[in-house]
């Protein structure tokens, strides 16, 4: 089953609830099973989307509060972890001030992929009240205090002899701290 539009002369177009089969001859047949001319555009839109596997959630029911963009996050985000950059720069004790810390620095060099900005726009940009991408949520940072990510530095820096004798990356290791100031 389907619905087809018919253009009709000088009316609205017939809105034709339509089967389509087979006869003898094995040519290919039309028979039309209700006349949908009087329903509104929402409700033929339903059924449409139900007549092709969909479902159909009422407008009423839904509505979209925010939208942040993700794909560059989820694309920034995999490579970091696929090279296990973010283990790394975790410290051995994993207490959740390293993690939070750990999490700032990896936020902090995805943002600098996506969007170079001063660590000011930074803290903006993953904050949960005025995120700009989904970033924040996927790191879960919440609340983002304008120090924190100058701590996190900090805490980089005292980790830094660690982590390049662990760096087994094909990226030099002026690079990443370059990319970091």
């Amino acid at each position: 089953m389907f619905i087809e539009t018919v253009p009709n002369r000088d009316s609205p177009p017939a809105v034709l609830l339509r089967k389509s089969y087979r006869n003898e001859r094995g040519r290919a047949q039309k028979r039309t099973l209700a006349n949908l001319s009087k329903l509104p555009a929402d409700v033929i839109d339903g059924l449409k989307a139900l007549l092709k596997g969909g479902t159909v959630i009422g407008t009423s029911e839904l509505q979209i509060e925010r939208s942040l963009p993700h794909g560059h996050v989820a694309a920034a985000l995999a490579l970091i972890r696929k090279i296990a950059l973010d283990r790394l720069i975790l410290s051995t004790a994993k207490d959740p001030a390293s993690r939070r810390y750990c999490d700032l620095v990896v936020a902090m060099m995805v943002d600098r992929l996506i969007t170079p900005r001063s660590k000011l726009g930074f803290v903006r940009a993953v904050d949960q009240e005025s995120a700009i991408s989904s970033l924040g949520a996927v790191l879960g940072l919440g609340r983002v205090k304008e120090r924190e990510p100058y701590e996190a530095l900090d805490g980089l820096l005292e980790r830094q002899t660690r982590i390049e004798n662990g760096w087994r990356g094909g990226i030099s290791r002026t690079a990443f701290w370059c990319s970091m100031t």
